[in-house]
């Protein structure tokens, strides 16, 4: 179990205090999701759509970035 969990509502890590999905979670991610990219999209992308609600003061691109930008 990880300790870089999403601290609500703000979204920020619960295990750095960085912007979650802190880089440390999204290594852990690419590992749990190995070889299922677009299931981790979907993952992530579900995600996304609960903090849009949280961080409405956050520009849609910028958390479209944040949250589906760095998978690959």
């Amino acid at each position: 179990m990880t300790t870089h969990a999403p601290v609500l509502p703000l979204w920020i890590c619960g295990g750095c205090d960085s912007l979650w999905p802190c880089r440390t979670r999204r290594t852990e991610l690419v590992a749990e999701f190995d070889g299922a990219p677009v299931s981790l999209a979907l993952y992530m992308g579900s995600y996304l759509i609960w903090a849009a609600e949280d961080l409405t003061w956050v520009p849609a691109g910028l958390l479209h970035r944040r949250f589906l930008g760095w998978i690959r």
